[in-house]
């Protein structure tokens, strides 16, 4: 733990003595392998489902706050590379919305999360994740990048993140926010699911494109996991929401 805040002081203030960006977007394409989650038992699915599906975010952030959001004039792309050949039926999935709002200063995150067409806010103290550093580096959208990675015990997931100093400190997708620096990359499972930043645009922003979602019902992460598994066991165990 000492090893890794004497790292994380380290490149804090090495972002802080480079050029950085104080306002903008960031705009993600995320990927996910629909056919990792099929159960052995639903073998046949995959005849069905495309075994890839991308969609598109945006992550607009000042010094202060942040929100990640679907990229509202994009529509959600449905590939079916890999998944399985032959005609037949094919299955479309809908994605559920889902916006994260992180106030650094607070460190509080609030979730709006949409299910069964109904909105839910869930807000809590920001986790900090036991990012470990590693030593290798890559450029993504005209930015070098370092890589960090942790494993998560609880979800199972193995994630691995790449993140650059020369933009924010603790800024990016979803809840990946508590590395010292800007996170362009993501990648869950070996390709499970993959975020990778495709432009970074600084801009002043515009009225009511940092707006902290307020509209849905209150409940814990608690809460929402339990009701999402109730209504997962009503239809048979199929499908569920990983939150």
């Amino acid at each position: 733990m000492k090893q890794w805040l004497l790292t994380l002081a380290g490149l804090c203030l090495f972002g802080s003595l480079t050029a950085q960006i104080s306002e903008g977007v960031i705009r993600y394409e995320v990927t996910i392998d629909v056919h990792r989650n099929i159960p052995p038992e639903r073998e046949e699915l995959k005849a069905m489902i495309p075994q890839y599906r991308t969609d598109h975010f945006e992550l607009f952030f000042n010094e202060r706050e942040s929100l990640y959001r679907p990229e509202e004039d994009v529509e959600a792309e449905s590939g079916a590379r890999g998944g399985g050949g032959g005609g037949g039926m094919r299955m479309m999935m809908r994605t559920p919305r889902t916006e994260t709002h992180i106030d650094k200063e607070e460190r509080v995150v609030t979730v709006l999360q949409d299910f069964m067409g109904r909105n839910y806010l869930i807000s809590e103290e920001l986790d900090i994740m036991p990012w470990r550093i590693g030593s290798e580096q890559m450029e993504i959208a005209g930015y070098m990048c370092m890589m960090a990675w942790y494993n998560d015990t609880v979800q199972g997931q193995e994630i691995t993140a790449w993140f650059t100093p020369h933009i924010q400190p603790f800024l990016g997708p979803d809840r990946f926010v508590t590395l010292p620096g800007t996170v362009l990359a993501v990648d869950i499972n070996n390709g499970e699911r993959v975020w990778v930043a495709r432009e970074v645009e600084e801009r002043p922003l515009r009225r009511g494109e940092l707006r902290k979602p307020d509209r849905g019902e209150r409940m814990s992460r608690e809460e929402f996991r339990e009701m999402v598994e109730e209504q997962r066991e009503r239809m048979g165990g199929r499908g569920g929401l990983r939150f």
